[in-house]
């Protein structure tokens, strides 16, 4: 077929940049937590705080992939801060309910401002139909991470093809 080879290029080129994205994704969450005087982790904690409200501890430690004694000296660090609260689980008094300081969200949402507006002018330019593949491809991506982090917590080193 005369389109594999052209395929077959804009295939490594997407892999290539989707790679070169994630790099740059993570040197700059390393730079915004560093200009908090936070780690990385700690910013993952509160982002995620940010995007459900309140979670337990231990689903804390699920999306950051820290140990539950990693996450615990975490949210001790956090809440000494004044950046979440932590209460008992009134149906479960076992369990812990972090919640993100409202009061605190625009001081975390400041260091990316800036990069918020680039990209909404960015996407000004592509039509719903172009917004809405985009979405499935971070849908799917996502889905890829989490379905690969399962994979790797279980132990399970070798990955097959279907």
């Amino acid at each position: 077929m005369s389109h594999e080879p052209a395929r077959a290029s804009a295939i490594a080129d997407l892999m290539r940049a989707g790679r070169e994205t994630s790099r740059l994704s993570m040197v700059f969450r390393y730079a915004i937590a560093d200009r908090l005087g936070l780690t990385v982790s700690d910013l993952e904690c509160l982002d995620f705080l940010a995007d459900v409200g309140s979670a337990t501890a231990g689903q804390v430690a699920e999306r950051t992939n820290l140990t539950t004694g990693a996450v615990t000296s975490m949210l001790r660090r956090l809440q000494q801060a004044g950046y979440v609260t932590a209460e008992r689980d009134p149906a479960d008094r076992r369990r812990v309910i972090v919640t993100l300081r409202p009061e605190r969200t625009a001081e975390l949402e400041r260091p990316y401002e800036r990069f918020a507006e680039r990209a909404e002018r960015l996407i000004e330019g592509y039509s719903v139909e172009e917004i809405m593949l985009l979405v499935r491809h971070h849908d799917r991506m996502q889905a890829m991470y989490l379905a690969e982090l399962d994979r790797l917590r279980s132990g399970d080193s070798v990955q097959r093809s279907a």
